[in-house]
């Protein structure tokens, strides 16, 4: 098929994301849409693209192939429903929505619709966490007992620093979980196979109260971060230490996976190297796509030693969503489904959170391809 027509609705930093990536997968960006008319226009004429809507009725009458959704947390289901009532695949940022049952609502009728959705969970695009995968999951190779990792930021370490995650109305009842946990949470179960079955959290504030737009102080109801203990389905036990105001860590999501055979390490910082632990020695895997038995796809276009970052990931990840619109069966896309696990683990986390103690996750009906 031809150039698919794109339309971004969105214009802060993952708006950008999103449109850099679709022009690098061969989309034809023609058109976004802000939080007011003059945002959409500004944001087309930086971002050098198509130009800037009025509404996301606007552009999907004038007529586009795919829908991105970059915009605060609590207005995802709207735009992805608006799309998907007119037929149109959607790629939404997480969280899909900012409560399961709309995760819900919205992955059911994209499946009626027989629709291509997705959700950036792009870490999955990393070779070492593929190769990761390839290795925890091949047959006759005892899986990991033992699921542990974090992911710090330092982005709100700062008590004067503030952005509408902070506000439950635009950003949901979780922030540092909903925000990067289920990043966390994605990548442990996509790379190990394993589902997480029941958490028990406890969230924690850095600062009491940030500054609102116009400078007065408002008490924080969202967590800064969290401490999740889990247990899966194969009898795993793990953790997981979710921070945005931790000093000195950017975009630090790190993971072992630890097994009686090996234990597998990445660094998303360091993403170039998976460590391998084994009984007797360890070896660090460079990613090398010449290497026999390293994983294929689009993680193998860049040679060894041309190191695949963030912009990488996430333009794989589109030209992927992209194939998926066009026809091609393509494994491990991320899709409603895997957003709407990640409410689920996120809405348990929430409970336990608030509640105290173990809390179930709703299992779903969700399938990795």
């Amino acid at each position: 098929m031809g150039h698919l027509r794109v339309a971004v609705i969105g214009t802060g930093f993952m708006g950008a994301v999103h449109t850099r990536s679709a022009i690098a997968a061969g989309g034809e960006v023609v058109g976004i849409v802000g939080s007011t008319p003059a945002k959409g226009r500004q944001a087309a004429a930086r971002f050098g693209v198509g130009r800037g809507f009025d509404s996301i009725e606007d552009v999907l009458r004038f007529g586009v192939d795919v829908v991105h959704v970059c915009t605060p947390n609590a207005t995802h289901a709207e735009f992805s429903l608006a799309a998907l009532a007119a037929g149109v695949p959607v790629v939404c940022e997480k969280p899909l929505a900012t409560d399961a049952a709309t995760a819900q609502e919205l992955t059911a009728m994209a499946a009626e619709r027989g629709l291509i959705t997705a959700v950036p969970f792009v870490y999955r695009y990393y070779a070492s966490v593929r190769e990761a995968r390839a290795r925890i999951t091949d047959p006759g190779h005892r899986p990991p007992w033992l699921i542990h990792g974090s992911y710090l930021q330092d982005w709100l370490a700062d008590a004067q620093t503030t952005n509408w995650r902070v506000d439950p109305a635009d950003g949901g009842t979780t922030r540092a979980f909903g925000d990067i946990g289920v990043h966390w949470c994605d990548l442990a179960e996509f790379v190990t196979g394993q589902r997480i079955t029941r958490v028990n959290a406890v969230f924690a504030r850095a600062v009491p109260s940030r500054p609102t737009e116009d400078g007065t102080l408002r008490p924080v109801s969202t967590e800064d971060g969290a401490v999740v203990a889990l247990e899966t389905d194969a009898g795993a036990v793990g953790s997981v230490v979710v921070s945005q105001a931790s000093a000195g860590y950017k975009n630090a999501l790190s993971f072992s996976f630890d097994g009686p055979d090996a234990s597998y390490a990445f660094r998303q910082e360091t993403p170039e190297s998976l460590w391998i632990g084994g009984r007797d020695s360890h070896q660090v895997l460079i990613r090398d796509p010449s290497r026999p038995g390293a994983p294929t796809g689009r993680s193998a276009v860049l040679p060894a030693g041309h190191p695949q970052g963030y912009h990488e990931c996430f333009a794989d990840f589109v030209a992927d969503v992209y194939a998926a619109v066009g026809g091609e069966q393509v494994p491990g896309l991320p899709t409603f489904a895997d957003g709407l696990r990640a409410a689920h683990i996120a809405q348990a986390v929430v409970n336990s959170a608030r509640d105290g103690g173990w809390v179930e996750v709703d299992a779903g009906t969700k399938q990795f391809a």
